[in-house]
């Protein structure tokens, strides 16, 4: 009888395999197939995990600290044209062409801000509601202001009443929005600060096995042909410590120059701004305690607890320990905002004691000592401060980019010799054996 053979199965090719990794060439054949896959996988994963670390310091963080600004720029634009208006209503009649001006600069620039954020889609779902409302309650707001203006010019007493509703759409409405905005446009750029700083465990310990491999196969070949060295396997080991190395180097640097964004950047940045608020709002309570005549302590009120976000431990007395150009503006600020209360208390002598006109003009007059004028001050302290920390925050963000700068080529150019010196090594040992 004859046997018919059939292909090899799964079960009889096996012990050949077998045989061949008790050899020698076998085994070497194996181990270049374990270096190189090795060397692959990581090169991979280093190569893309760097440029996604790259793209979101060059594309997310960025665009996030952009939409930031926007943010604060439009509440800052928004709680001004609040207290400018208040302002321009005390003067009665026509009101002063400066604070016309102020005003209109507050909503054009509100505007504009506006117009950064809805393009930037800043903040995901949470931020598209914000800015759907804020387009569609900031018209309402400048009608009623308008009307109010109409109303004033006339000596309709009908007019404070306008202004209070416009006041209170912006602060329950507007403000509260646009805060609802900043949150969730800080919860983005936080997110993507984070991804972009995280560390490479994954590419790095990939890595580290590689090298390990590289070793184990070194030792082998050493025992079995009495030689020490071999080139290849020793450059292929110099590539990967290399890419290990350049790896982990840059992801630290990095993540150090993305923390200090955070933390000389970016927060005090919205510490300021939280301090400049609130001082706003102030302002504005100041004002509309004098419009309320006599029906204004509520107003009054809002002022205090203004003032102390302002003065407090929270506001300008938290920013005690930053660097000395902060410190300096913060130190200034902080000198106007004490003699802001001391000529509010004058101020409010004044209109208690029934001397509402000269009270009206401690408030919005043009002297050195008005309140008006000592907020400027204020204002202007503040906005130096916030400009040099806005800088400050570009320029860790820049300083991060750099540090991950030509990694993802050069990690793959790494990668790439390390594949080749593992090859190369095991395969002239390989031809020995022919």
């Amino acid at each position: 009888m004859t046997l018919v053979h059939g292909p090899a199965t799964g079960a009889t090719r096996l012990p050949g395999v077998q045989r061949r990794l008790r050899r020698t060439p076998g085994r070497l054949a194996l181990a270049t197939a374990v270096l190189v896959v090795l060397g692959l996988a990581t090169g991979v994963a280093a190569a893309v995990g760097v440029r996604q670390r790259i793209d979101l310091v060059n594309g997310a963080t960025a665009r996030g600290g952009d939409l930031t600004v926007a943010v604060q720029r439009l509440y800052r634009a928004l709680s001004d044209a609040d207290a400018t208006a208040a302002g321009a209503f005390l003067a009665g009649g026509v009101e002063p062409v400066a604070l016309r001006e102020r005003y209109q600069s507050d909503i054009a620039d509100a505007g504009a801000a506006l117009a950064v954020v809805s393009a930037g889609r800043a903040g995901g779902d949470r931020g598209d509601a914000a800015v759907a409302q804020i387009t569609s309650d900031l018209p309402v707001y400048t009608g009623l202001v308008e009307t109010a203006r109409v109303y004033n010019r006339q000596g309709v007493p009908i007019g404070s009443a306008y202004l209070r509703e416009a006041s209170g759409l912006m602060r329950e409405r507007l403000l509260p929005a646009v805060q609802t905005l900043y949150d969730a446009t800080a919860s983005e750029l936080d997110d993507a600060r984070g991804r972009a700083a995280a560390f490479p465990w994954f590419a790095v310990l990939l890595g580290l096995l590689t090298i390990t491999a590289l070793v184990v196969v070194q030792r082998y070949l050493a025992r079995r042909t009495n030689r020490v060295f071999n080139l290849g396997l020793l450059a292929a080991t110099a590539a990967a410590a290399a890419l290990v190395v350049w790896l982990g180097v840059s992801a630290v640097l990095a993540a150090g120059r993305l923390d200090a964004s955070r933390e000389q950047g970016s927060t005090p940045v919205a510490q300021l701004v939280g301090v400049r608020v609130a001082a706003l709002q102030a302002r504005a309570d100041e004002a509309h305690t004098l419009i309320a005549r006599g029906n204004g302590a509520k107003f009054e009120e809002d002022y205090a607890r203004a003032m102390e976000n302002v003065t407090g431990r929270s506001g300008l007395a938290a920013l005690s320990g930053a660097d000395a150009t902060t410190s300096s503006a913060v130190g200034a600020a902080t000198g106007e905002a004490e003699k802001w209360l001391a000529a509010h208390q004058a101020l409010r002598a004044l209109d208690d004691g029934g001397q509402y006109t000269e009270a009206v003009a401690a408030a919005v007059g043009t002297g050195p000592d008005s309140t008006a004028s000592i907020f400027n001050r204020f204002d202007e302290h503040l906005a130096t401060a916030i400009e040099h920390n806005r800088q400050r925050f570009d320029q860790d963000v820049s300083r991060a980019a750099e540090a991950l700068a030509g990694a993802d080529l050069g990690i793959a150019v790494l990668a790439a010799l390390l594949i080749l010196g593992a090859a190369l090594g095991i395969q002239r040992r390989l031809a020995e054996y022919r």
